[in-house]
């Protein structure tokens, strides 16, 4: 039997990089969408852009750590649009700071606030009307950095994998009742947050071409994709070795992280 296909989507972090590049992936007749970000100049701008693909297009710029504004506008979008798939994609990155010192509080603070805050927020806001009516997928994306941390970036790595934990919790509560729910772990991808990583980015690919595999995962339903298919391999295999040989594999991946600008003022 053919899968439905979502009609109403959400979608958090559709400003740049991966979200907006989901956004566009997502937009056809037929569907409306709700993209949330923090730029409203951004989200108008690709609210146009779907809509020029034939989609409907709603915006909100909300931070998802605002849960209170975040659960308002997506409690509203629910009632007029019953939500189908949320993309829980918003976040953040950072690394140590100058000369390999320890990370900036603020930033550490920052990452695990919006990459699993946010996460957490906006999945609460929809997960039980999604119950109650038995359908629905959650979409969360996490990273490699989740499956293996990486020396440079502590609290990404460790925000990551707290969303990888959470999502396969949510897998195994919801499944019972129709509603599923996939983790996507993309590896490096082009990106205005991919910019700030001064470092190796090894099979780094085209944020147009992440949305497409994420698509593809959610439409099978899969637990989890992690991609690319050499970069992910290596991650797992490293997983089976002795610590210190791990710790020699993971020492290609050294990188200064550059500060995000956008938060320059918190």
């Amino acid at each position: 039997m053919p899968r439905p296909d979502p009609n109403s989507i959400v979608l958090t972090g559709a400003s740049g990089g991966i979200g907006t590049a989901l956004a566009l992936e997502y937009a056809a007749p037929g569907r409306v969408l709700l993209l949330v970000a923090r730029d409203p100049d951004r989200l108008q701008a690709l609210a146009a852009a779907v809509e020029a693909r034939g989609a409907r297009a709603e915006w909100a710029a909300i931070d998802v750590r605002d849960r209170a504004a975040l659960r308002s506008a997506l409690a509203a979008f629910d009632a007029r649009h019953p939500v189908d798939l949320v993309l829980a994609n918003a976040g953040v990155t950072g690394g140590l700071g100058p000369d390999r010192s320890r990370e900036p509080d603020a930033a550490s603070d920052r990452q695990f606030d919006i990459n699993l805050g946010g996460v957490v927020n906006t999945v609460t806001a929809l997960v039980e009307p999604m119950r109650l009516r038995g359908r629905g997928q959650i979409a969360l994306v996490a990273s490699l950095a989740g499956l293996r941390a990486l020396p440079d970036m502590p609290s990404y790595s460790a925000s990551k994998a707290a969303v990888v934990a959470y999502g396969h919790s949510l897998r195994g509560w919801l499944k019972p009742f129709g509603v599923s729910v996939t983790i996507l772990c993309p590896g490096f991808v082009t990106s205005p947050m991919s910019a700030r990583h001064k470092g190796a980015k090894p099979f780094e690919i085209s944020a147009e071409d992440a949305a497409r595999r994420m698509r593809r995962a959610i439409e099978r339903r899969a637990a989890i994709h992690a991609f690319p298919l050499l970069l992910a391999t290596g991650i797992y295999l490293q997983g089976l070795l002795p610590p210190k040989l791990a710790d020699l594999f993971m020492k290609g991946f050294e990188a200064e992280i550059d500060p995000d600008p956008r938060f320059e003022r918190e």
